[in-house]
Parts: structure tokens; sequence; C-alpha cells
């Protein structure tokens, strides 16, 4: 019986973990499809450490020997993810680390591998259907890395540590990051189409999330259980989420406890609930949408 037990949930990691992974390949491959073959000819910046990328491969064509047609964008990305994923990891401890490691490789070595083999753009002189399907794909791409529980790094890391040292939410710091990336493109390009496309494109993209985002991406969450503490680390410290705790009574045997309720982002709701189950098997977890803007929860 006992061996049945500890071989239970291991399974259970071991389908996760393939499926979440399955998942990060797919993703990869599909942001690194469309930056090489839809974004990266038009010189459409997307925001993100890929639109830096995409600006440094242009501005440095010709300067190097070894790259004359400009330095690699998925090497150029990486150099810029790892310095920003240590920031993270020191900050707010990142929790999802390993998975978003993968993903920014793969990406990278997507991207560069993709560049030598496709060397012309798969729709040619059209740069609106270009950002458009390009947009679409990384969104496809975006969908599936969130759904993993994973990040491709990049602004979105830079964000969240920014966010974490002051009162800015997340998503604001995005739209100004990706802005700043997007301005650069027109500043370097001296292109008036730049921003339009390159804007096009991050609707696109995120369209796409939201649609397969089917329900509110927020979730008011709820737990009951007699290890606080240790999901007070778990939820504040490895998570890098906020909560507060409510004192309750339970009406049938009239025992105090204390009740966990914090905001979590859909994306981190599986993660939330398995390590809350490791935690304490016994922990009673109930969610209804929310919004981080609301007052109380679901309003």
């Amino acid at each position: 019986m006992t061996t049945q037990k500890l071989l239970v949930p291991s399974n259970v990691a071991l389908k996760r973990n393939v499926k979440d992974y399955s998942l990060i390949v797919v993703g990869s491959f599909l942001q690194a499809l469309s930056y090489v073959l839809f974004l990266a000819p038009y010189k459409i910046v997307p925001g993100g450490v890929y639109g830096i990328s995409i600006v440094i491969h242009y501005v440095t064509k010709n300067l190097f020997p070894f790259f004359p047609d400009g330095l690699p964008m998925g090497t150029t990305a990486l150099c810029f993810n790892i310095p920003l994923m240590i920031l993270a990891m020191k900050k707010i401890g990142l929790s999802s680390g390993p998975k978003t490691i993968v993903t920014f490789l793969l990406i990278s070595i997507f991207t560069d591998s993709l560049s030598y083999f496709l060397t012309d753009p798969l729709v040619e002189n059209d740069a609106f259907i270009a950002a458009f399907y390009g947009g679409a794909i990384l969104g496809l791409g975006v969908t599936c890395i969130f759904r993993a529980q994973s990040t491709s790094a990049g602004t979105d890391v830079l964000a969240r540590v920014i966010a974490n040292d002051s009162n800015l939410k997340v998503s604001n710091m995005i739209i100004v990051l990706d802005s700043a990336v997007v301005l650069l493109g027109l500043i370097v390009f001296k292109d008036w189409a730049v921003p339009l496309y390159s804007w096009f494109t991050i609707f696109v993209y995120g369209k796409i999330v939201e649609m397969f985002q089917t329900e509110n991406p927020n979730r008011a969450v709820f737990i009951v259980s007699r290890k606080t503490q240790e999901l007070k680390t778990l939820i504040v410290d490895k998570m890098g989420m906020r909560g507060t705790f409510i004192h309750g009574k339970g009406m049938y045997q009239g025992n105090e406890t204390e009740i966990i309720f914090t905001i979590a982002e859909r994306k981190d709701m599986p993660r939330l609930k398995d390590e809350v189950k490791e935690i304490d098997p016994n922990a009673f977890v109930s969610t209804m949408h929310a919004s981080k803007d609301s007052p109380r929860p679901g309003i």
C-alpha cells in the first residue's frame, strides 16, 4: 500500500511534466517561426526582447565579418534573457525558473536554426498580411507556453521585477516596456510604418491569447488549512503573490481557523493547487472569478 501511494503522485507529476514540456517545445517553435518568417523580414518589432533583437539584427548588418547579415536574433535575445532571468530569480524567486529557462533557450535555438534554413519571407511585399499572420502564430505560441505554466522571460520577467519593487501593475509595466521597444524601432528604422505594423501584431497576438484564455484570467482563491504559515511561504516567497489571512470559525463544530485569501492569474492556478495539496493534502481550496482591480472578489 505504501509503495502505491508513493508511485501515484510521481506518475501524475511525470504526466504533467511531459504535457508541459511538449507544449513548451511547440510554443517555442511557433514563436520562432513567427519571428523568422513574418516579423523580422518586414522590420516589425513586436515588443519584448525579440523586438530589440530584430532591431540589433538590422543595425549590425555588415558590421561583423562572421555575421554579414547581422547578429543572430536568437543569440542576441539569449544575451538579454540570461541576466534578466538571474535578476528575476534573485528578486522574486520565479518558481517557474526551470521551465522558463528551457523556453527561452528553445526559442533562441529555433530562431537561429530557422533563420539559417529559411532565408526568404513566407509573405512577399505585404507587411500587413505578415503582421497579421505573425501576430496570430506568435499568439498561438504564447498560449502554449502559458498553458505549460511557463514564460519566455524577456520584458515580461523584467515587468514582474519592477512591479514587485513598486505599486505598479505587471500588465501596465509590460505595456510601457513594449511601447519603449516599438519606439526604439521607429527611431532606428526611421519609418512610421514600423509602429503601426508592430502594434497591429501586438494587438493580434493579444487577441489570440485572449481567445484561448476562455475564462477570466484572474481567480480569487480561498484556502482553508492548518498549515497557513507553510502556505504563506509558498504564495509570497515562491510564487511572488500577496494575500490576506482571514479569521474564521467553523459553522458545524465551531472550531477557530485561519483562511488564506489571494488572487492568482489563471495560468498560475494549476501549480498553486498542486503545491497546496503537497503541503496539506487535507486543505480546502475554493476559487471564483475576480479582477485584480476590484476592491472585493468578483466585483
